[in-house]
């Protein structure tokens, strides 16, 4: 944003601002520690705002077994984080009204359709925050309303003649060097809304992180922009089009899905208008965009819609491929437990965790008995394959929380979590007492069994080690302990310094 347009911002004195009660719910929204009781106090000083409350409770929305009779019931039916989310909504959509009645009525018709986009396109993305990105869609536009105050007619006329929101906001980068996204967002910042919000709200039109939420809220514009395409077939069938591969490339929707989101805004949209008091179009315009909605499913956009999942599901391989390949750096390409390198990172933020926090620490030294006996007698392709499978039996024996790792050779490290010594012994001796008794090979026609040494150390209330290294040097030691007092057993380690 040009930093003239910010000082027009900053020094203009009709800046939408949010009314003292949806100042106090942002508050509230950041205080982790709120109670219900305390919202419903807040909520119940505007009469207006408690009626809204009420009216969404009993709303197809929050269809309730019974009908809601005060506020109390209704904060009951919607839980805290819905009602204060809900009624910072309602809040803050009273903020802005004044002059340019035409210009704002197309910005609330928008945001209000976009609210309930948003929300409908979490539940189909499988998101569970549906009251903030109803807000976050109803909020999305708020910075056509603070150039609204600062630009005056000129910004209000940009607003009316645009054909389409792309074609307003080519306008806006053109005069402004920006769009309203940006002076949402920067407006979102002068009033401490939570971070979710603002970031939506800057990534509106032109999401950088594309998250899920973001995307929603971002998508939920070109669905609005159906409902203001006006009576014109090819305007409106280039909205619905445009919405729909939105949908699909940036959410992963198909036009079935679509459709049936379509369908749902039809149904619930009259009501969300009447909320907001925003007036509902036509029934017979409605009826014609579902109409329009269905028919595009058979015969206009079925090929692209295709192309685009075909895109998706290329980009998810080649992410996919690159998380394999990411994950194969991190692994021994023998064994497929972790290799030593990335032991070592993950080793290090455990002991930092565990020291900071003061939870136990246990890890183990286990290596091999006489196993260069198996290589010198069977061969390394024996040897090979009791490595591959003594891992794969450290794995079934231990949680999926612990960490297992070859450290070299014949030579493995577990590394236990939240599990303190005496414990963390008792495991390791059942897992030789398990293990031992399983063939980690057959060598002709007869198995193959083998044992092991480990040395174990625990980093808690009585072991104090200063550095990750002296827990491991404490376990090797120990490890050399079990060799020299006969192998085949698990020997603890000194205490540290």
């Amino acid at each position: 944003m040009r930093p003239e347009l910010e000082t027009q911002l900053l020094n203009c004195r009709n800046l939408p601002s949010p009314p003292g009660v949806a100042l106090r719910i942002i508050e509230l929204a950041q205080d982790p520690d709120v109670v219900m009781a305390t919202a419903a106090d807040t909520i119940g000083l505007d009469a207006a705002l408690s009626a809204r409350m009420l009216r969404i409770a009993n709303s197809p929305l929050y269809a309730s077994r019974r009908r809601v009779e005060n506020l109390s019931q209704a904060l009951t039916v919607l839980g805290l984080n819905a009602t204060l989310t809900l009624a910072l909504g309602f809040s803050l959509a009273q903020c802005g009204q004044g002059s340019h009645p035409v210009a704002r009525e197309r910005v609330w018709r928008r945001s209000v359709t976009a609210a309930l986009a948003s929300r409908l396109l979490g539940q189909h993305a499988g998101l569970r925050k549906a009251e903030e990105l109803m807000l976050a869609g109803l909020l999305q536009d708020i910075g056509m309303l603070a150039l609204l105050e600062v630009l005056g007619e000129d910004y209000a006329r940009l607003v009316e003649r645009a054909a389409d929101n792309a074609e307003l906001l080519a306008a806006e980068r053109e005069w402004l060097g920006c769009d309203h996204a940006t002076v949402g967002g920067w407006l979102a910042r002068q009033w401490n809304l939570p971070a979710l919000l603002r970031e939506a709200i800057l990534e509106s039109e032109a999401p950088a992180s594309d998250t899920p939420f973001n995307a929603c809220v971002a998508v939920s514009g070109h669905v609005a922009d159906i409902w203001l395409a006006g009576a014109d077939a090819s305007r409106s069938e280039h909205a619905h089009r445009d919405a729909a591969m939105q949908a699909a490339t940036r959410l992963g929707l198909d036009y079935a899905s679509y459709l049936a989101l379509t369908e749902e805004m039809v149904s619930a949209l009259p009501e969300v208008c009447a909320m907001f008091d925003v007036p509902p179009a036509p029934p017979a315009r409605i009826q014609a965009l579902l109409d329009q909605a269905r028919e595009l499913l058979v015969v206009r956009n079925l090929r692209e819609i295709q192309e685009a999942a075909r895109a998706r599901k290329e980009a998810d391989e080649h992410e996919d491929r690159a998380r394999r390949l990411a994950e194969e750096v991190r692994r021994d390409p023998l064994t497929g437990v972790y290799n030593r390198s990335q032991l070592e990172e993950v080793l290090e933020k455990e002991f930092d965790a565990a020291t900071r926090h003061g939870w136990p620490l246990s890890i183990a030294f286990i290596d091999l008995d006489d196993f260069k006996q198996v290589n010198d007698r069977w061969g390394h392709l024996v040897g090979d394959e009791v490595l591959r499978n003594f891992a794969k039996a450290l794995l079934r024996h231990v949680r999926s929380s612990d960490i297992v790792a070859r450290y070299g050779g014949e030579e493995f490290l577990v590394v236990l979590p939240g599990i303190g010594e005496e414990a963390a012994a008792q495991v390791v001796r059942r897992i030789l007492s398990e293990v031992s008794g399983v063939a980690m090979a057959d060598v002709g026609g007869q198995p193959l069994h083998i044992t092991f040494s480990a040395g174990l150390a625990t980093q808690g209330a009585l072991e104090q080690f200063r550095h990750v290294d002296d827990l491991l040097r404490a376990a090797d030691e120990a490890l050399y302990g079990a060799k020299r007092e006969g192998r085949n057993r698990v020997s603890v380690g000194a205490v540290g310094g």
